[in-house]
């Protein structure tokens, strides 16, 4: 089978490369480069270049094949431009899932193809399997990786049947040390090179920063919420219906300047995000205060003192219809359906218990126990056992 890797010069993809070869594959390895502004990397590095050449290094290595596309013009359209929109709304987007669905396994898995590949492989911890239903049509399934620690099914949640079908997860039965292990065995370079911080495909630059180069500042006020406030103590309504009950639980509260104290200033709330409480200068609390809600019209951050601050709190989520994708089309609720799963909405956040509810208005995910940090843009996924079965963006 001809399989096309995307090599990204880590050590993950590397070994993803070695192993098909070693199943007796034709492996050719490609490297995409989606970011050329050096402007906005650390320490005046340029990523991609040291990325690139360790990921020729490997292919030398194993000799395959090697060629270097540039997608960085559909990166910075699909994802950045995409990205800094969410922010600037007051969304918290994730630029890993939405690379993986609209550049590796949309643009790049179809430049592959054209070379004549039969699937694309990527160094993800995660796996894919298959199953025949009644009528003999084939059904994917999206499994989370062996290595609890670092599956990484979640930033795949938005995949479709089409791209599983085309899609290899070489790693998805290891573990980090034995990824590791394998690629000190046969002397690759990339065997001892630390993982990626920064963003998908992009390299050194945290996202803060990155923020703070691309949006204008635009100084604001924060503004504390007390645990005393009224707005925590209202006696819930009785409820005539389910999906009122979960209108209301799902339901962001509006807080007004009014409604606390004026405690510091920042530099435009698009910087920051939803259960944040790193940098924002403020002291004299005993412990840190988290944002507990942004006022993007009036530019006010509100924030809550301790981790355990009722704002901070949500017992479900709501995605809207158009922002539902079932990666098990099969598996797609009818209105007024519902389905017990394991949930999350973050990256390596331990899955929890929660029901999950369609309704002909919108889709809700109800936990068992109240979450905290729920924040629009963020993509929650549900699973039963270890499949990944399908996934939305939190409105």
């Amino acid at each position: 089978m001809k399989i096309v890797v995307g090599l990204s010069g880590g050590v993950d993809s590397s070994v993803a490369a070695y192993l098909l070869q070693q199943q007796g594959h034709d492996v050719v390895a490609l490297f995409m480069r989606n970011w050329n502004d050096a402007s906005v990397t650390l320490e005046d590095e340029c990523p991609w270049i040291e990325d690139s050449n360790d990921a020729l290094m490997v292919a030398q290595k194993l000799g395959i094949p090697f060629q270097v596309i540039d997608m960085s013009e559909l990166y910075k359209e699909r994802i950045v431009d995409y990205m800094f929109a969410e922010y600037e709304k007051g969304r918290t987007p994730n630029p890993d899932v939405l690379c993986n669905r609209e550049v590796k396994f949309d643009v790049f898995m179809k430049t592959a193809m054209s070379l004549g590949a039969d699937k694309v492989a990527t160094g993800h911890y995660a796996r894919v399997n298959s199953t025949f239903d009644e009528s003999g049509k084939e059904i994917f399934h999206l499994l989370a990786g062996k290595d609890n620690n670092k599956d990484q099914s979640y930033f795949l949640c938005q995949l479709s049947q089409d791209q599983l079908s085309k899609a290899l997860f070489p790693i998805g039965e290891l573990t980090k040390p034995q990824v590791r292990e394998i690629a000190k065995e046969i002397g690759l370079v990339t065997a001892d090179k630390k993982d990626s911080q920064g963003l998908c495909f992009i390299g050194k630059v945290s996202l803060p920063q990155f923020l703070q180069q691309q949006l204008k500042p635009n100084e604001g006020e924060i503004v504390e919420i007390f645990k005393d406030s009224p707005l925590f103590s209202e006696e819930k309504p009785r409820f005539t219906s389910k999906e009122e009950e979960l209108k209301f639980l799902s339901a962001k509260i509006q807080y007004k300047k009014t409604d606390g104290k004026v405690i510091g200033r920042h530099q435009g709330a698009q910087f920051f995000t939803i259960g944040q409480s790193k940098g924002l200068g403020i002291g004299g609390h005993k412990e840190s205060c988290f944002i507990i809600s942004r006022d993007m019209e009036n530019n006010i951050l509100f924030v809550g003192e301790g981790s355990h601050f009722p704002g901070l709190y949500k017992k479900a989520l709501k995605i809207d219809n158009s922002e539902l994708h079932w990666v098990r089309e099969d598996m797609r609720l009818k209105s007024g359906e519902s389905m017990d799963v394991m949930a999350r909405f973050r990256y390596r956040q331990p899955l929890q218990k929660a029901k999950l509810y369609q309704f002909e208005d919108a889709f809700y995910v109800e936990f068992d126990e109240p979450q905290s940090a729920i924040a629009e843009g963020q993509f929650a996924s549900w699973y039963i056992g270890e499949e990944l079965i399908g996934s939305g963006v939190i409105s």
